[in-house]
Formats: structure tokens, C-alpha cells, sequence
């Protein structure tokens, strides 16, 4: 339930809070549930791919040097700079986005997602599907919208994103 469920709980539990903050509901996704299950059964298997090289070869090279926690950090690091390239491609879906506040938010998920290999003993079933999730559920809120950012120049919405994915780590 963790796996596929963790992202969508983020993203709700944000969208709550900025009604809570601001009283008003923030922009939706526009894709149906249905929808989102249906992308996270085909795309688990494209997932395989990035999961056997980032948890499956990476992950445990890194850790036997580092240890899981660190070695974790730093893959997030790497998997948020591994994207890079698509903040230029204005079709992307993370064009417009505070690299920033993604690579926060990818460091917390590849937290996430080692601890879901550490406990099931380094099978990567569970870090494939939550991957998929993550990929599939996580425009329930989108990050980038259009419309006014702050100082910082990221948008609130991402900021508590990011903050209650930490938050989900830390109590993992």
C-alpha cells in the first residue's frame, strides 16, 4: 500500500493544507483515478529499467561505502540532476519548476524508495511500483501551474510538497 499509495496521500494532504492555509482548493490534475492506475500497470515495467540501474546496481554499491541513509541522499542527488535536461524541454512536465525544491523532493523519494528495498531484502518489485506511482499520481497537484511565484521563485504548492514528502520519510 506504501508503494502505491505514498505519492497520492503526499499530494492530497498538500492539497488539505493549502485549503487549510489559504481557503481555497489549488489547481487539480486534470487525469482520472482511473487513469492513474491504469499508466502505473503499464509504466511499472518501463520503470524496471531506471530501478535496476538506480536501485539494483547503483543503490547497494553506494550504500556498502556510505551506508543506506547517505548513500540514498546521494543517489537522490543524482537521480534529481539525471533530469536536469528535461527543466529545458518546454513540453515537459517539469518545465517551469524550481529545480531546487524537485531535487528536495526526488531526494526524499529516493529515501522512500531505498528504505522499500532495505525491506524487501533488495527485491526491486516494491521500488519499481513505487516509481510508477510517483510518476502517475503526482499531477493529482500539479507543482508547476501557471501563475504567480514567490521571492524564492518556486510556486507554495511545491514547497509543502516537499516538506510533507520529508515528512513521509522521516516517519518511514
Amino acid at each position: 500500500m506504501f508503494a502505491v499509495g505514498y505519492i497520492a496521500a503526499i499530494k492530497l494532504v498538500t492539497a488539505l493544507i493549502h485549503r487549510a492555509l489559504t481557503g481555497q482548493w489549488p489547481h487539480f490534475g486534470t487525469l482520472p483515478s482511473i487513469s492513474s492506475r491504469l499508466r502505473s500497470r503499464i509504466s511499472t515495467p518501463v520503470q524496471a529499467g531506471e530501478e535496476i540501474g538506480w536501485r539494483g546496481f547503483a543503490l547497494p554499491r553506494l550504500a556498502s561505502r556510505l551506508g543506506l541513509g547517505p548513500a540514498s541522499v546521494v543517489l537522490g542527488l543524482i537521480w534529481a540532476v539525471w533530469h536536469l535536461p528535461l527543466f529545458f524541454v518546454r513540453e515537459a512536465d517539469t518545465f517551469g519548476q524550481s529545480f531546487p525544491m524537485y531535487t528536495m523532493a526526488v531526494v526524499a523519494i529516493s529515501i522512500a524508495i531505498s528504505l522499500l528495498y532495505a525491506k524487501s531484502d533488495g527485491g526491486l518489485l516494491l521500488p519499481m511500483l513505487f516509481h510508477a506511482a510517483v510518476n502517475n499520481t503526482k499531477d493529482i497537484v500539479p507543482s508547476a501551474t501557471p501563475g504567480p511565484r514567490t521571492r524564492s521563485g518556486s510556486r507554495p504548492r511545491s514547497w509543502r510538497g516537499s516538506a510533507w514528502s520529508w515528512c513521509g520519510c522521516s516517519a518511514s
